[in-house]
């Protein structure tokens, strides 16, 4: 989230990067061109991206409109780049929303239910009291966690859903190109030089053109065609080409988060996992422990794990194991 709200704010700042848009054209005052071409779009022909620059095109892509077939001289608007800003923020919001919900639903139950047990330095009578306090509550509230882990999953189906949807709204931003803008990029960065052909100037273009209409002298319309230099996509191509390894990575934790939370609906799992977080505790005492929870309880008591000092957890889960197999006062 941080990330995208940093990317946000870099691209606004015209010290780094200068105004957003300048345009050459004859006959039309640089101002109004510079602020019809922004708020409308430019154009390139991205077929024409690896033509020969210099000999048939003046920049990548930069052409008059040719005839051939359908798709051969296709141009291709570009409408994004005064929007990217506010795409980056509102995408930043989206990467939040399951952080914040969370964070109302949870409420700070693991902060209050740990009572200062995180701390190996404790007074023994202080960490008596608490424990057995601790106790206390998780047999009486024993079986009615499941709601609040529920709440848990659902954010993280929520993060996985996220990040597929952040890459198809991202895509359908770009003109349906960054699917596969990661592995073309690759694919040219292996390239030769001097045969490569940057995929990055098909969606980003460094120079456009712009087409403006307007009326003469004698009350014709005159069609003036204009160049725009584009130096904000220096740095977008940056930020998208690290976005979609960013997206992928998150996806691909994301799916494998979902098939681990899967697995922890089976009992035997639960148990494993417990272990491995009590590994202070007798293994007899988690497995009794195991076979009481349901997985809200094992949910809680492996936030707990996560919480506590290893020593305190180990005595607390010796002494609820006791408390839940009617051993007696703990």
């Amino acid at each position: 989230m941080f990330i995208l709200v940093a990317f946000s704010l870099l691209i606004t700042q015209k010290q780094y990067f200068g105004d957003p848009i300048d345009c050459i054209v004859e006959g039309v005052d640089a101002g109004i061109m510079d602020t019809y071409c922004w708020i409308h779009s430019t154009y390139t022909i991205p077929s024409l991206t690896g033509a020969v620059v210099g000999v048939e095109v003046p920049h990548p892509g930069v052409s008059n409109p040719r005839d051939g077939p359908d798709d051969q001289y296709e141009i291709r608007h570009h409408k994004y780049y005064q929007w990217v800003t506010l795409f980056l923020y509102l995408q930043a919001i989206m990467f939040y929303v399951p952080r914040y919900l969370w964070k109302i639903w949870e409420g700070g139950k693991v902060k209050m239910l740990v009572m200062q047990l995180n701390s190996p330095i404790l007074d023994d009578d202080v960490k008596r009291d608490r424990k057995a306090m601790l106790v206390d509550y998780f047999s009486v509230n024993l079986h009615n966690h499941n709601f609040y882990a529920f709440r848990f999953f659902f954010c993280e189906v929520l993060n996985f859903v996220n990040v597929i949807g952040q890459i198809y709204f991202t895509d359908r931003f770009l003109g349906y190109e960054f699917t596969t803008y990661g592995t073309k990029v690759v694919a040219f960065s292996e390239q030769e030089m001097g045969s490569r052909h940057d995929p990055m100037d098909e969606i980003f273009p460094k120079v456009a053109k712009c087409t403006f209409h307007k009326y003469g002298a004698s009350g014709t319309v005159e069609t003036h065609d204009g160049l725009c230099v584009l130096p904000l996509n220096i740095f977008n191509e940056k930020i998208y080409i690290f976005l979609w390894f960013w997206f992928i990575i998150v996806a691909v934790i994301s799916g494998v988060g979902l098939l681990y939370r899967m697995a922890t609906f089976t009992p035997a799992f639960r148990q494993i996992l417990l272990r491995t977080r009590s590994r202070l505790a007798s293994s007899d005492n988690v497995e009794a422990i195991s076979r009481k929870c349901q997985i809200g309880d094992w949910f809680v008591l492996y936030q707990l794990a996560k919480n506590m000092d290893p020593l305190i957890y180990k005595e607390f889960i010796t002494d609820l194991a006791n408390k839940l197999q009617g051993k007696g006062p703990v």
